[in-house]
C-alpha cells in the first residue's frame, strides 16, 4: 500500500469516527435537553424550562393548552395551576427519548409520567402517563425543541399515533405528530 493510500484511508478513518462521534454527542445532548424538562418544571424554574425551546417553539398538551414561544411557556409553569401542582407535591418523570438524528433536524418519542403526592393517604400517585413527541432543530446555541405534542394515554388513537411515528424512518421537516 501507497502512503497515499494510507494517508487517504487514514483521512477516511477519522471522516467517519468524527461523524460517529457527531451522533453520539447529539443523541447525548437531546437526551438531557428532554432529561431536564422535570426539574426545570418542578422546580419552578420558568426561564430554564423555557430555554429548552426555540423562540418561536411551542408545547402542546391537547385538551389544556398550546403554549408558544418562551413568555407563554414560562407563563404556564409560573401559571396557578402548575404552582398549584408543584406545591402540593408533584413530579414530572420523564423517560428515556428514543431519538432520531437527521442533519439539523430531530425527532424524540418518550413517555411523560405525572406522579402526585396525595397527603392525606400518605403517598403518591400517577395522574397521568401521556406519549410526546419531539421535533428540535439544533441551531448556533445547541438544540432547541421546535415543537412538543403531549398526549395522555387513554386508550384514544391520537397517542398511539404519534408512537407509531418513532417505527417510521426518520422525516427531516415532517412535523411533530
Amino acid at each position: 500500500m501507497s502512503d497515499t493510500e494510507t494517508l487517504g484511508e487514514l483521512r477516511a478513518t477519522v471522516a467517519a469516527l468524527g461523524a460517529r462521534l457527531r451522533a453520539v454527542e447529539d443523541q447525548v445532548a437531546i437526551s438531557q435537553l428532554v432529561a431536564r424538562y422535570g426539574p426545570a418544571v418542578d422546580s419552578g424554574s420558568a426561564e430554564a424550562a423555557a430555554a429548552l425551546w426555540a423562540e418561536d417553539g411551542a408545547f402542546e398538551v391537547p385538551p389544556y393548552a398550546i403554549w408558544t414561544g418562551h413568555d407563554e411557556i414560562a407563563g404556564m409553569v409560573n401559571g396557578a395551576g402548575h404552582q398549584g401542582l408543584i406545591t402540593n407535591g408533584c413530579g414530572h418523570v420523564l423517560t428515556a427519548p428514543l431519538v432520531k438524528v437527521d442533519g439539523d433536524e430531530a425527532r424524540a418519542w418518550n413517555y411523560a409520567l405525572n406522579i402526585r403526592w396525595d397527603r392525606e393517604a400518605d403517598r403518591f400517585w400517577v395522574a397521568r402517563v401521556s406519549a410526546n413527541s419531539w421535533l428540535l432543530h439544533r441551531g448556533a446555541d445547541g438544540w432547541r425543541v421546535a415543537h412538543r405534542t403531549n398526549r395522555s394515554l387513554d386508550g384514544s388513537p391520537e397517542p398511539r399515533a404519534l408512537f407509531q411515528a418513532s417505527t417510521q424512518p426518520f422525516e427531516a421537516g415532517a412535523g411533530s405528530a
